[in-house]
């Protein structure tokens, strides 16, 4: 069955980029985040140009292999430098969730704005896929609206002291239940499922 997913790597301390993100800078000061997808020696069977550790392959894979569509939060579409047109998954669509036009959006780009309609819309495209959700913002407006089934955290051991937040206030208590913790060199892959 289809769930809702997110997965971004994370210091341990919660942030997912560094303390100057902006566009053309993508992380900021924290590109060590992201140093794990290339330090290994496994290529991704997904991705062109990822070489991983051996453990880190079979797991990001694994999960990769899921998704059928992603939602990107605006803040992380204008991060990402639009994704250079195309998407984050190199064979999942996606979903651009933002309140303002987004006139740089491609063919392989829809923008919707709100949440609801974006898991909606990403589900109907990627059919018995995955939908992911990138960005903190999205995750918890779809944390909140209780959209999500999975939080996967690649947690760096790192600890960056400020940056920008990957969990954004919540009004309530989110429980999870850790479903797989993987340890591999510079990252540890922790599976969570949203508990109901």
């Amino acid at each position: 069955m289809s769930k809702v997913i997110s997965a971004h790597s994370v210091s341990v301390d919660g942030y997912i980029s560094g303390r100057t993100p902006e566009a053309g800078r993508g992380l900021g000061d924290a590109p060590m985040l992201f140093d794990w997808y290339t330090d290994g020696d496994t290529p991704s069977e997904l991705f062109d140009g990822f070489k991983l550790s051996e453990p880190s392959a079979r797991f990001f894979d694994t999960a990769a292999a899921r998704v059928g569509a992603t939602v990107a939060g605006r803040t992380t579409y204008e991060h990402s430098g639009h994704f250079g047109g195309g998407a984050p998954h190199p064979t999942a669509p996606l979903f651009v969730l933002s309140h303002r036009p987004v006139p740089e959006t491609s063919e392989t780009q829809t923008l919707v704005t709100g949440i609801e309609d974006a898991i909606a819309q990403a589900r109907e495209a990627a059919g018995d896929k995955d939908v992911a959700i990138m960005g903190g913002g999205a995750l918890t407006s779809a944390l909140e609206a209780d959209l999500v089934d999975e939080v996967i955290l690649h947690q760096i051991p790192i600890l960056l002291g400020g940056g920008h937040s990957f969990f954004r206030e919540l009004p309530n208590y989110i429980h999870l239940r850790l479903l797989e913790a993987v340890p591999a060199p510079g990252v540890t892959h922790l599976r969570y499922e949203v508990v109901r």
